[in-house]
C-alpha cells in the first residue's frame, strides 16, 4: 500500500482539504515584520543556521548560501564550498570547477580530474539534502534574511500536517498556475508568481499526473523519494531550467527527456542507472549533469570525467540514432486534404497551361549553421555536404515552375544549385547582399542572398532587378535627414529580386519578387520599412512593366496565341515571397494585407523616417497570403521560437490559389526538439502554393445611348458638320 505522501502526489487530496496553512514564508510575506531579521524564527532554528553566524556566507550576487565547509576529497571533509539558494543554481556550477584544490591521493593512485571533483562534491550536496522539502525550506531561510523573495512555498494541509501540498498543486479552489496568492503585510490577499517546485524527500513512488500540467514551472526537484521511473509526460514541462531526481530508485531515464531543451542542470545522483539515452544530446544548454552514485557503464563514466557536461552531450548528440522519418507532408485542395506523392502524379496532367506552383525555402546558409546557433543538431546533420543534398531533393521533388530561395551563398549557387537545376530545366537569377560589394573575392563568395529559378519550359524571362532597400532609403531626401535612418536603416544590407516572366503558352506575365527581411525582433521599424521600400519598388517596375507591349507569337507555338494586355502596373499577377521575419500580427503582414499602416502604428515605435512616420505607408496591390485561410502551425521551427515567418503573397484580383502544400505531421514533431535534423536540413520549411490565372475582364466599347429619331438625326447632322470642317 502506497503511504500517505504517495496517495497525496497522486491526486488523493480530497476537497474537504481546501483551507491551507502557510508555512516557510519570508518575513515580508506574513504581517508586521520583526525589528531584529536576524532572530531566526523558531520554527526553523534546526534547519539553518542564522545568515549572521560562521556558517553563512554570500554567494554568486550577493545571495546567502550556506558554508558547509571546505570542499570534499577522498578521506577528507565531504563537504562543499557553498550551496545556492533555492532556484539559484542547485549544486553545481556547470563545467567551471572554480578555484582549484590540492587533492590528497592515495598512493599510486591517480589525482581526481576536475570534472570528477565536480561530480563528487554534487554527490556530497546531494546527500545532505536528503530532508523533507529541503530546497523549499533553504529558500525560504535565504529569503527570509533578506536577500530575496522565496520562489517557492511549502503548504501544509490542516487536517493533516504530516501530509505536505506544494505549491498549491492540488487546489481546486486557487489561483491560476501562473499566480499564487500570498498575504501581504496589512494582511489583504496579493498574487506572487512562482516557479519552483519542491516535492523532494515525502518517500513518494509515483507522480501525479496533475504535475506535468504545471508547463510553467523552471525548477522542480523530486528528490530523495522512491520513485522508478519518470513518466514520459515529463517533456510537458519544456520551462524546466533546473531537474532534481537525485536519491531515487531510477533504473532509467525517458528519452522524453531530451525534450526539455531549456535545461542547464540535471541531477540524477544516486540512482540505479547503467547509461543514458542518446536522446541527452539534445539538451545544448545543459551546464551540469550529475551522475555520481549510480552503476553507469564506464565509456560514459570516464567520458564525463575527462570532458565534463559539455563533453558528455556533445558524445551523445553526434551518437543519437536516426529517428523515423516523418509521413509525407499533406496536399490541400480546397477543403480537401490529399497525401503530397500521391497528388503530384494527378496535378501533373491537370495541371492546365493558366497555373505554375511556386516554391519558397530558407534554406539555412552553411556559415550561419554553426554548433553554437544549432547545439541540439548532430554536428553530421548540420554539416553542409549533408544538408546541401536534401536541399536539392526537395527542391527538385516539388518541381515548382518558380522557386524562390534564401540564404543561397554565391559560392554554393554558382558551383551547386544554378549547375545541378540546370539539369532539371531551371534557370536562375541571383543578387547576394550588400556587403559582398566591399568584400575581397574569397570573402565574397561566402555572402548570402536571394535565387530565384524558374521552369525554362514554362517561362521566358524578361526583366530582372536588384532591389537593395539602404541605397533606395539613401535616395530619398526626407530619409536623409533622420538619424533612425543611419543607425538603423543604412547598416542593414537585406535585399529582394524581381523577375518578369513570361508564360510560353499564353503570353501571361508573372512578376515574382524574392525578400528575404530583417532578422532581429527589437527592429521592427526596420522591417515595416523594408518591406514599404520595396512595395514602392515594385509599383514603380509593375508600371513601367504594363507599358512593354505583348511579344508577337513565337514561330514554333501551336494553338491560339492571344495574350493578356495590362492597363496598370497592378494588372499584373504579382507574387512576393520569401522570410519576412514577421508573424501574422505584425506591422508587416497588416500592411502587406491592407495595403495601409498609418504613422502612428506601434511597429514604427518613436523612429522617424521622413515621410512614411509622418504621412503613414500604403500600396495599391491587393495582397493576400496563399495560406490565409489554412492554419500553419510553423515555417521556422527552432527549441526557443516556432512561428509562420515565411509567406508567399499574391495579388487576388490576377491570381487565385488551387493548392497548397500542408505543414510537417504533428505526431513526429513530438519527438524533435527543433530543426535542423536529420530529415530537415534548415531551421525553416518550404512552403509551396498552386496558383491559376485570372482571366482579365473585357472591357467592351458601349454605344452611344439612343433616345429615339430625334437623337439619331442630332448625331447624323453632328456627323456631317464636322466632316464638312
Amino acid at each position: 500500500m502506497a503511504d500517505s505522501s504517495d496517495r497525496i502526489l497522486n491526486g488523493g487530496f480530497q476537497p474537504q482539504y481546501a483551507p491551507f496553512q502557510r508555512l516557510f514564508q519570508p518575513n515580508n510575506s506574513r504581517g508586521p515584520s520583526r525589528s531584529n531579521t536576524n532572530t531566526p524564527s523558531p520554527t526553523h532554528d534546526h534547519i539553518l543556521p542564522n545568515a549572521q553566524s560562521p556558517g553563512f556566507g554570500y554567494g554568486r550576487q550577493g545571495h546567502p548560501m550556506m558554508n558547509l565547509g571546505p570542499k570534499f576529497t577522498p578521506g577528507g571533509n565531504d563537504n562543499h564550498h557553498g550551496f545556492s539558494s533555492f532556484g539559484g543554481g542547485g549544486y553545481g556550477g556547470g563545467n567551471h570547477v572554480g578555484q582549484q584544490h590540492s587533492t590528497p591521493t592515495l598512493q599510486n593512485a591517480q589525482p581526481l580530474t576536475p570534472f570528477q571533483q565536480e561530480q563528487l562534491e554534487i554527490a556530497s550536496l546531494s546527500r545532505k539534502s536528503s530532508g523533507i522539502h529541503h530546497h523549499a525550506k533553504v529558500s525560504v531561510e535565504t529569503a527570509r534574511t533578506g536577500s530575496r523573495p522565496s520562489a517557492a512555498v511549502t503548504i501544509t494541509d490542516p487536517n493533516h500536517p504530516s501530509q505536505p501540498i506544494i505549491n498549491g498543486l492540488h487546489r481546486k479552489d486557487g489561483p491560476t498556475q501562473e499566480a499564487q496568492e500570498m498575504p501581504s503585510e496589512d494582511g489583504s490577499e496579493k498574487r506572487q508568481e512562482w516557479r519552483a517546485l519542491d516535492l523532494g524527500g515525502v518517500g513518494t513512488r509515483n507522480l501525479a499526473q496533475e504535475l506535468f500540467k504545471y508547463s510553467f514551472i523552471t525548477q522542480l526537484y523530486i528528490n530523495h523519494n522512491k520513485l522508478t521511473s519518470l513518466p514520459p509526460d515529463i517533456k510537458q514541462l519544456k520551462l524546466l531550467t533546473q531537474l532534481d531526481v537525485s536519491g531515487n530508485q531510477l533504473t532509467s531515464v525517458p528519452v522524453e527527456l531530451g525534450m526539455l531543451t531549456n535545461l542547464k542542470e540535471l541531477f540524477l545522483v544516486d540512482n540505479q542507472l547503467t547509461t543514458l539515452p542518446a536522446e541527452l544530446g539534445t539538451l545544448y544548454q545543459l551546464k551540469t549533469i550529475g551522475i555520481e552514485g549510480n552503476p553507469l557503464n564506464e565509456q560514459l563514466k570516464s567520458l564525463i570525467y575527462k570532458d565534463g557536461t559539455v563533453g558528455l552531450i556533445k558524445y551523445l548528440r553526434d551518437s543519437c540514432p536516426v529517428p523515423l522519418p516523418p509521413p509525407e507532408r499533406q496536399w490541400y485542395i480546397g477543403d480537401k486534404k490529399s497525401d503530397a506523392s500521391d497528388d503530384a502524379e494527378k496535378r501533373t496532367p491537370e495541371h492546365g497551361i493558366d497555373s505554375f506552383n511556386v516554391f519558397c525555402y530558407n534554406i539555412l546558409c552553411d556559415k550561419y549553421a554553426t554548433s553554437t546557433m544549432y547545439g541540439y543538431t548532430p554536428s553530421w546533420a548540420l554539416s553542409w555536404d549533408y544538408r546541401k543534398e536534401l536541399i536539392l531533393q526537395e527542391v527538385m521533388s516539388y518541381a515548382a515552375e518558380i522557386v524562390c530561395l534564401q540564404e543561397v551563398d554565391i559560392q554554393n549557387y554558382e558551383d551547386y544549385f544554378a549547375p545541378q537545376l540546370a539539369y532539371a530545366e531551371y534557370k536562375g537569377v541571383f543578387w547576394p547582399k550588400g556587403r559582398a560589394k566591399t568584400m575581397r573575392e574569397e570573402e565574397r563568395r561566402t555572402v548570402d542572398g536571394c535565387a530565384t529559378f524558374y521552369k525554362t519550359t514554362t517561362f521566358d524571362l524578361l526583366d530582372k532587378k536588384l532591389i537593395e532597400f539602404s541605397q533606395i532609403a539613401m535616395s530619398r531626401d526626407d530619409f536623409k535627414k533622420t538619424d533612425d535612418f543611419f543607425d538603423r536603416v543604412q547598416n542593414k544590407d537585406n535585399i529582394a529580386t524581381v523577375t518578369l516572366l513570361e508564360n510560353k503558352k499564353t503570353g501571361g506575365r508573372v512578376i515574382a519578387v524574392n525578400a528575404h527581411i530583417h532578422w532581429d525582433p527589437r527592429f521592427k521599424d526596420v522591417k515595416l520599412v523594408q518591406v514599404a521600400l520595396m512595395m514602392d519598388e515594385i509599383h514603380r517596375l509593375a508600371t513601367q512593366y504594363a507599358k512593354i507591349p505583348p511579344r508577337a507569337r513565337p514561330t514554333n507555338h501551336e494553338g491560339e496565341w492571344d495574350p493578356p494586355k495590362y492597363s496598370n502596373g497592378t494588372k499584373i499577377p504579382l507574387i512576393i515571397c520569401g522570410d519576412f521575419n514577421s508573424i501574422a500580427t505584425s506591422g508587416v503582414y497588416e500592411y502587406l494585407s491592407k495595403g495601409i499602416a498609418t504613422a502612428d502604428h506601434s511597429d514604427f515605435g518613436e523612429s522617424a523616417y521622413g515621410a512614411l512616420t509622418s504621412e503613414g505607408i500604403t500600396h495599391p496591390f491587393a495582397m493576400k497570403s496563399a495560406y490565409a485561410n489554412h492554419d500553419m502551425q510553423f515555417t521556422n521551427y527552432t527549441p526557443g521560437f516556432a512561428g509562420v515567418i515565411d509567406y508567399i503573397w499574391y495579388t487576388t484580383n490576377a491570381l487565385e490559389v488551387k493548392g497548397l502544400l500542408g505543414g510537417v505531421d504533428e505526431s513526429y514533431l513530438e519527438r524533435v526538439v527543433g530543426f535542423p535534423n536529420a530529415h530537415f536540413p534548415s531551421d525553416h520549411i518550404g512552403i509551396m502554393a498552386e496558383f491559376k490565372f485570372k482571366k482579365q475582364a473585357e472591357t467592351k466599347t458601349l454605344p452611344p445611348p439612343d433616345f429615339g429619331e430625334s437623337s439619331r438625326r442630332t448625331s447624323r447632322q453632328e456627323t456631317r458638320g464636322g466632316a464638312r470642317r
